[in-house]
């Protein structure tokens, strides 16, 4: 008798949302015989599977293990006498957390119909909700709210979108394939036509094939009876073939590969520079490794935050301090543009023109943009076109925000979009270290005007940027910790990725180039000050990466001592980083700059940048295909931080001498 009431309030309200919710019959009908199904005493194996699909409650939920994903690959795998399963995911909130549930659906429910049914609270076996909300005894007086749902999409064809940035990843790596090959081909066929007589130093560089022959002059052939007409004529054409040779040797991977692995190299200036670029390259890769899961996929992320924000050893895996390698990264790029811009000066006969500034920049765009378009296409068009996993609201954030965003990628100013809207969110670094670059020709010209009026000005700044980043700590009430700003959207949206809040360690690095560069007197003359210096330097690093551990809190009112500590710390820390790069390169390094000059470093920075942009990519598409959270422990991520390392510089190496180096530059052919 009950089980027919049951049934009987399962059909009306049903066919309640049928009326007034315009749901399909199709999905009525499937969504109906699939419950009535679950009544049966011997329920049919589709129903079985679908009903084993959904998402449970687990254990730990004190901990933080809220997702209840289910099972996506058992749902798909459904075969109902009319139907499939469709997975789908019901996201919650039941203050004061927010979690989702993994439903299985029949396929002919369009996903606005499974929000109704959901909404309405139909899927039940027996007096049981098949999406229970969490026990009381956990979450006392709490309301259980349905406030989306998102269904796993079947396969679709791809947008224009989807396809235009396929075809623009193809073409971009094509372009060098096809010049790989045609040099391949040019190259052999001369080593079959040169004869042991020809000169032994043209057969040793066909780079310039095509220029054998000298303009103005007869041919000499084997039979010396070459007119001297056909022999301007093939001059002609010899030079024309060596032009295109040259501009597809550019191309190829016989040129773009020379050198990106070798050690050699690594001694002279600025050669602690590999060293410190690699390991903060590894730090941010940690970083992230745990950051993204953290967001989204632990099992235990409560007990992670509670874990590593106290405990200053997890400064290497993930904490506040783990950002300072972007400030280092931003030093490193205001060192290096001072000092290119400097030698191309000097280049031009000490003249500082608009042109030269032109170029400056115009070279900057060569070097960034290829390979960072690359994986803006590389995000919008492969990433859209994999089988979806349990966690892949992840990816599709970040392809829909391209999708929609991709514009400010393009124009280098992505990091002043809404933090929720930014494409590629990683890529931010790139925006502000250009718009940081842009301004090395005005500090350059004024130090060329008056080092005084530089001093007045570059102080100027630094305070400037300094203020800012007091003042906004202060009257937002931001946190300086990164456990606890994860869900803070204050700091990431006016704070952390702004140029008025991060110019200070750019603006030392500018200095430090200055510096380097130009300096005719070495900084330090005796052991006893390269000592003080190195205390000095090293207790401050150690301070910045440990005051965050006392100052973790998020304060709840304008908080001084915060307010200072996020004021001063990024400049402070370029400061302490620069000037061991000045110790290094004036011979008081010791160790540190062996470590730090190590060979090994050479090829990896030489490909650091492309391992800075594809990294995330790895992260997240790991974390999307997941089908279960992931369970935080040390070795676990260990582990993750070693593969996302590995893939990092394999793929990093590809996308070096295929994307990065082919556009770096076009070389025009001298005639």
């Amino acid at each position: 008798m009950l089980l027919q009431c049951g049934l009987i309030l399962v059909h009306a309200i049903l066919c309640t949302c049928f009326n007034f919710y315009n749901i399909s019959q199709k999905c009525l009908n499937d969504t109906e015989t699939f419950l009535l199904e679950l009544h049966e005493d011997n329920p049919s194996k589709y129903a079985t599977l679908m009903y084993d699909a959904f998402g449970k409650i687990a254990s730990d939920i004190v901990g933080g293990n809220m997702n209840r994903p289910g099972s996506l690959q058992e749902c798909l795998s459904v075969r109902a006498p009319h139907f499939r399963g469709r997975y789908c995911q019901v996201f919650i909130k039941q203050d004061p957390v927010q979690y989702f549930v993994g439903i299985c659906v029949p396929d002919s429910c369009e996903e606005d119909e499974v929000q109704t049914l959901v909404v309405h609270d139909i899927f039940h076996a027996g007096k049981t909700s098949l999406i229970p909300p969490v026990p009381s005894v956990l979450l006392p007086k709490s309301t259980q709210a349905f406030y989306i749902t998102h269904c796993v999409k079947n396969t679709l064809p791809p947008d224009i979108s989807t396809v235009i940035c396929l075809i623009v990843c193809c073409v971009l790596m094509a372009i060098p394939l096809l010049a790989t090959v045609y040099v391949a081909i040019i190259q052999w066929t001369q080593q079959k036509e040169v004869s042991p007589r020809v000169d032994l130093a043209w057969s040793k560089d066909l780079k310039h094939y095509g220029s054998l022959v000298s303009c103005g002059s007869p041919k000499i052939s084997n039979n010396k009876s070459t007119a001297p007409e056909t022999a301007q004529e093939e001059c002609r054409k010899g030079i024309e073939s060596s032009h295109l040779f040259d501009s597809l040797y550019g191309f190829s991977l016989q040129n773009t590969s020379a050198g990106v692995l070798s050690t050699t190299g690594s001694r002279g200036r600025y050669s602690s520079l590999n060293g410190i670029r690699v390991l903060s390259l590894l730090w941010i890769i940690s970083g992230h490794s745990v950051q993204i899961s953290a967001w989204y996929n632990l099992d235990n992320n409560k007990r992670w935050k509670e874990r590593v924000e106290k405990n200053p050893l997890y400064i290497f895996a993930f904490s506040g301090p783990v950002y300072l390698a972007v400030d280092t990264f931003l030093l490193l790029g205001g060192l290096l543009s001072a000092k290119s811009l400097l030698s191309t000066i000097q280049r031009a006969d000490d003249k500082l023109s608009p042109g030269l500034v032109v170029s400056f920049l115009f070279k900057r765009l060569k070097r960034v943009q290829p390979l960072h378009i690359f994986i803006v296409c590389l995000v919008i068009g492969f990433l859209s076109v994999i089988p979806e996993g349990s966690f892949w609201f992840i990816v599709e954030d970040q392809i829909l925000s391209c999708k929609k965003y991709w514009w400010s990628n393009l124009l280098l100013m992505n990091n002043l979009l809404t933090v929720t809207d930014i494409c590629a969110p990683w890529t931010w670094y790139l925006s502000i270290d250009f718009q940081f670059y842009i301004t090395t020709p005005l500090v350059i010209f004024i130090y060329r005007l008056n080092k005084h009026v530089l001093l007045a000005f570059v102080t100027i700044l630094l305070v400037i940027s300094c203020l800012t980043s007091a003042l906004l700590t202060a009257f937002l009430h931001l946190p300086v910790h990164q456990p606890t700003t994860l869900t803070c959207e204050a700091y990431f949206q006016y704070y952390y990725n702004k140029p008025y809040t991060r110019y200070g360690p750019y603006l030392v690095g500018i200095l430090a180039g200055i510096f380097l560069k130009t300096g005719k007197q070495c900084l330090l003359n005796h052991k006893r000050q390269a000592a003080v210096g190195w205390v000095i330097s090293l207790s401050v690093m150690a301070l910045i990466a440990g005051l965050p551990y006392a100052l973790r809190l998020v304060p709840s009112q304008p908080s001084g001592p915060l307010a200072v500590y996020q004021g001063l710390h990024r400049t402070l820390w370029a400061m302490a980083v620069a000037w061991i790069i000045v110790a290094c390169e004036e011979g008081y390094g010791g160790l540190i700059n062996k470590i730090l000059s190590l060979n090994v470093w050479v090829p990896l920075s030489n490909i650091s940048f492309a391992c800075y942009l594809i990294h995330p990519i790895l992260i997240i598409l790991y974390n999307g295909e997941q089908d279960t959270p992931i369970h935080y422990t040390d070795i676990n991520f260990f582990y993750l931080f070693v593969g996302h390392m590995v893939l990092a510089v394999i793929l990093g190496y590809v996308f070096t001498v295929l994307i990065e180096k082919p556009y770096l530059f076009l070389k025009r052919c001298d005639t």
